[in-house]
């Protein structure tokens, strides 16, 4: 199945711009159309209690704030109009106003594949870590997660596949299958595997091997047992081995108390990804 509609999360920051040349070069490959998605979050202040004219104050501070939002917007609406001149692909653009977990959430369900950014925790960005859980868990959609720090000009050549035999591996895999068309190797990998009907299997990830080898991919298995290391790290230091340019895992967690207690090893991945990162869950 090909990639039909991508949907990519923009802001002001210089990652976006990344993200941006990333999904539109998929946009371009796949001839799939572009939506790129920019969400004016102006978070209240907190206002002293009995403060004299605090509602005049807050009421010209928040215009004052979107105001700079949708001049910030214009400018990522400009650069977005121009890739999608200069790479000759469809697209739209579209602005939203309000908490931009749930937009993000939203919209995503209406695409074939969202591209989300890493948060980066020197950028000042409160809601990109709540933003990228309300996708993978609210849109029903993977996302395509890019690092804050790098260029990736390729997406998909060298893919590793991180595979428990879980239900959410099965989905990140399949959902990944229009972005592996055509690579040159395709390994997946279990870590510490559990054999068995109940777990990977007698033979961990021969099964998933064989399935992918029907759609005309290069698999290779192989099996790491390593039980003091955590699996996150094992899967970033064999795709640094193998030069992936794409890590494809299922991503964990639930939800308590309306908070999404993520996963050890989804928690891992997004802190410390080194390369593009599929999460379907």
């Amino acid at each position: 199945m090909a990639l039909k509609d991508i949907l990519v999360h923009l802001d002001g920051t210089e990652q976006a711009g990344v993200r941006l040349d990333l999904a539109a070069g998929l946009a371009r490959r796949h001839g799939a159309h572009l939506v790129g998605l920019y969400v004016v979050d102006v978070m209240m202040p907190v206002m002293a209690a009995g403060d004299a004219g605090s509602g005049a104050v807050l009421a010209e501070m928040l215009d004052r704030m979107r105001a700079d939002a949708l001049a910030e917007a214009a400018k990522v609406e400009a650069r977005f109009s121009d890739v999608l001149r200069r790479e000759d692909i469809a697209g739209e653009w579209r602005l939203a106003e309000g908490a931009t977990p749930e937009h993000v959430a939203l919209q995503a369900r209406y695409a074939d594949l969202a591209v989300l950014g890493q948060a980066d925790p020197d950028a000042g960005q409160p809601g990109a870590a709540a933003t990228l859980e309300a996708v993978l868990f609210d849109s029903g959609r993977p996302a395509l997660i890019v690092p804050y720090a790098g260029r990736f000009a390729t997406v998909g050549q060298r893919v590793l596949i991180g595979w428990n035999a879980s239900a959410q591996a099965s989905r990140a895999v399949h959902d990944a299958l229009p972005l592996m068309a055509g690579a040159a190797s395709v390994a997946v990998t279990a870590v510490n595997p559990r054999r068995g009907i109940d777990a990977h299997g007698d033979m961990p990830g021969a099964d998933i091997a064989r399935h992918l080898a029907r759609h005309g991919l290069k698999v290779t298995v192989e099996h790491t047992a390593a039980p003091e290391i955590g699996a996150g790290d094992m899967l970033l230091n064999r795709a640094s081995e193998l030069s992936a340019d794409l890590l494809v895992v299922g991503a964990y967690g639930h939800s308590r108390l309306r908070e999404t207690i993520l996963g050890g090893v989804t928690r891992t991945l997004l802190k410390q990804m080194t390369l593009p990162v599929l999460m379907a869950h």
